[in-house]
């Protein structure tokens, strides 16, 4: 197995740093005295993963293909969103990009594709997007959280987005001000207002209703915001004993956070009550948490970490938040940075360079490894997936996956499975 190459671990009271990467690594004192350079699969778990690229029943072979490379960042991809007729990127150096679907479908040249795409340049590495209707939400290592309003009456892409809102509002933090019992410490010394991130804000996520959105932070908290009128409505101070790397809500309200603490909790605002509470805590993975994802029925959790591991969590069948844990998805050989989940598939990406395609077998209920996609020169730091309208069978289903990555590329990949 490669080695992973990471930074020497924190000691203890030190601050965290951010690694090559782009998360965070934490560690407590028990693991001081170790690396990650070190981290092995977690050979405790069950392996529910077998190499397979072949459809034993139907004798057919899947098939997959890069159909294009979008060129144009000159930093990190750190974050991707599909949002009706386009592709939203985000990077390393600031910048968000807008790439229209049909060039990057139609294999347009590059001059093309490239022509005035930049949405905008901000003050800090863009690590979260997410879309709402007419609204775009970006996350910054500035500690802040930006609000862009689209106006699809223009069709010049460099004109056709406004900066509208930075979270927190001005309203928000004048209305905190003056009380005492809405400061927070935030370090020995340092106290402010707490509807302030004080660190990088590292994951965005919407309610399934799109009401609520959700961001986690560095500083180890989540917070809620209304997207009507971006006031901050609640904060989860301390809710990890590290930095928060991913960030997943279920439709029926339960939301899960990773961190570089190792732990993934399940949170949930019961009915009649105004704030979150801890309802679960998951412990399996040997280092920090990096990606979440979720099927669609809310029943599975997937969860990456450095630990080279992917750990499926299962809903518990009394219905309640609390997930247990049926083993271990292994094949990369590097840490996972991401995943992603569209219809029965996982996808995940890597710092191996590598994204890999799993499927759950309806015979043993083992993972099948349907695919590894190669093509990145440097690690896969995000994934957006969905089913290729125009392209699903009698005989099977086409996706259509892009991935950015350290290379500064994203790159659409097209896939085609059969169906069982």
């Amino acid at each position: 197995m490669g080695l992973l190459q990471y930074p020497l671990p924190c000691h203890l009271g030190e601050e965290n740093q951010s690694n090559s990467h782009g998360c965070r690594s934490g560690y407590s004192s028990s693991s001081s005295s170790s690396s990650l350079t070190s981290q092995l699969s977690l050979q405790s778990l069950p392996s529910l993963s077998i190499s397979q690229q072949l459809d034993q029943k139907t004798n057919t072979t899947m098939h997959h293909q890069c159909i294009s490379t979008l060129k144009g960042h000159t930093s990190y991809v750190f974050s991707l969103v599909l949002s009706g007729k386009y592709l939203y990127s985000g990077s390393s150096n600031d910048e968000i990009r807008v790439w229209p679907r049909e060039l990057t479908m139609n294999n347009q040249s590059p001059a093309e594709i490239n022509s005035n795409n930049i949405v905008a340049t901000t003050n800090g590495a863009v690590k979260s997007l997410v879309a709402l209707e007419d609204k775009l939400f970006s996350a910054h290592q500035d500690h802040k959280i930006r609000v862009w309003k689209i106006d699809s009456n223009k069709e010049s892409h460099h004109k056709r987005y406004k900066c509208i809102a930075t979270l927190p509002t001005m309203n928000d933090r004048f209305l905190r001000l003056l009380s005492a019992k809405n400061y927070v410490q935030v370090r020995r010394h340092k106290s402010c207002t707490w509807v302030h991130h004080v660190d990088t804000v590292s994951a965005l996520s919407l309610s399934s209703d799109g009401s609520l959105l959700y961001s986690a932070s560095w500083d180890r908290t989540f917070k809620v915001w209304r997207t009507s009128n971006f006031k901050c409505l609640e904060s989860i101070p301390k809710a990890h004993d590290d930095a928060i790397n991913a960030l997943e809500l279920s439709k029926d309200g339960y939301v899960y956070t990773g961190s570089a603490d190792r732990k993934i909790k399940v949170w949930k605002r019961h009915k009649g009550e105004r704030k979150h509470s801890l309802v679960a805590t998951l412990e399996k993975h040997k280092s920090a948490v990096n990606a979440l994802a979720l099927s669609s029925d809310g029943s599975v959790l997937y969860s990456g970490a450095c630990d080279r591991s992917i750990v499926v969590w299962e809903r518990e069948s009394n219905g309640g938040g609390n997930m247990v844990v049926v083993g271990a998805l292994r094949g990369h050989s590097k840490a996972i940075l991401c995943l992603a989940v569209v219809s029965d598939l996982l996808f995940s990406g890597s710092a191996d360079k590598t994204i890999r395609i799993w499927k759950k077998s309806g015979i043993d209920k083992k993972y099948v490894c349907l695919a590894v996609l190669e093509g990145h020169m440097k690690p896969v730091k995000c994934l957006t997936a969905t089913v290729d309208p125009n392209s699903s069978t009698d005989s099977g289903t086409s996706y259509l996956v892009y991935s950015g990555s350290l290379d500064c590329d994203i790159k659409m990949w097209k896939i085609w499975v059969p169906f069982q």
